[in-house]
């Protein structure tokens, strides 16, 4: 049975989509999950189901979207496929707290990077469906913006690499 990683989009930031992670277990044991494991309270979870990845992505995006009374968007990746995306880190030298990986539903265009706006240092590279930045000093001062990151969700390397430790070990 497959393992699955669920990255959440908005959950329990800059106090928008609350939602406790005992409830986030809840749900996802209702949709038939097992071995449910949240990490931190940002809306992480790591399971195994049975289901394809489109079915568990379907249903846990309509709980969530019953939980909060409107669309929550989830990025799924399997324990494979979340081991790739922390070796494809093109700044393995660089702090993990500082780097990103921006998790998308599909490959971005390869010509997104060129509508990023108020770049001031940081580095980006496109993944197969991620985008890395890497903040350099730090991302307090930061104004990036990059329009094809706005329906996704981000997580820094220390996280990437403590999500794809726990879905192995399912």
């Amino acid at each position: 049975m497959p393992a699955f990683v669920a990255l959440l989009r908005a959950v329990n930031v800059g106090g928008t989509g609350k939602l406790p992670m005992t409830e986030l277990v809840v749900m996802c044991e209702a949709a038939g999950f097992e071995k449910v494991k949240t990490y931190i309270a940002s809306g992480n979870v790591v399971f195994r189901s049975s289901k394809s990845a489109a079915a568990v992505k379907k249903a846990l995006e309509a709980a969530m979207a019953s939980y909060a009374g409107k669309p929550v968007a989830v990025m799924l990746r399997t324990a494979q496929e979340m081991s790739a995306v922390l070796a494809a880190n093109p700044f393995p030298q660089a702090a993990p707290n500082r780097t990103l990986a921006i998790f998308l539903d599909a490959a971005p265009a390869r010509d997104c990077l060129q509508a990023a706006s108020h770049v001031n240092g940081e580095e980006m590279v496109l993944g197969e469906r991620e985008i890395y930045v890497h903040y350099g000093d730090g991302m307090a001062d930061s104004r990036l913006r990059i329009p094809a990151a706005a329906v996704g969700t981000a997580r820094n390397m220390n996280t990437v690499a403590k999500l794809a430790q726990m879905a192995a070990a399912l």
